[in-house]
């Protein structure tokens, strides 16, 4: 159970109506349980979605930036970031083959020389914080400077994102699969 009550629209302040409408119009309805926690500190939670959009709105590939993402949760083992991923990532060009394959990228062949220097750029980053010298230009070879601050920025915000959900113990959703089920 979250560790803050998921604030809803129907129990919130007049004045967060704004902030309930605006998550309703730029996210998933119904509003995810992450957003609703986060609604306890509605000014962060406008400048998060504010920074979450601008990530989206990058220059780096879709398909790109939801590899590094869903790499980022699977390092962390973070059920809800995997779950709410997974979708992105269909949307965005990923299998359901890639999907399962995320974890054990280095031995799977459905991912191209690219996508595993994303990848493995995502884990190392998660996992270490500072890359090698070596990770980091087997991205670079492929992508803009542009694209590596904005991979930079998704990989970090992302890790941030599922620190926030381990904090506030954020429940998955029942209508999403838990992605490690034996856990």
């Amino acid at each position: 159970m979250a560790r803050v009550p998921y604030l809803r629209r129907e129990d919130a302040d007049e004045a967060q109506k704004p902030l309930y409408d605006r998550l309703e119009a730029e996210r998933k309805v119904p509003t995810a349980n992450i957003f609703l926690a986060l609604t306890h500190a509605p000014a962060q939670l406008d400048a998060f979605l504010t920074y979450a959009n601008s990530l989206r709105a990058a220059d780096l590939s879709p398909k790109l930036r939801e590899l590094a993402i869903l790499t980022v949760g699977h390092a962390t083992r973070s059920v809800y970031e995997v779950a709410h991923h997974q979708s992105h990532g269909l949307g965005a060009g990923l299998t359901g083959e890639q999907l399962a394959a995320v974890a054990d990228f280095e031995s799977s062949d459905l991912f191209d020389g690219v996508e595993k220097a994303v990848m493995r750029l995502a884990k190392e980053s998660t996992l270490q914080v500072e890359v090698s010298k070596e990770t980091w230009n087997a991205a670079a070879e492929h992508l803009t400077d542009k694209q590596m601050v904005e991979l930079s920025l998704s990989i970090a915000w992302y890790n941030s994102g599922v620190r926030i959900m381990g904090l506030l113990d954020i429940d998955l959703e029942a209508n999403y699969p838990n992605p490690f089920p034996n856990s």
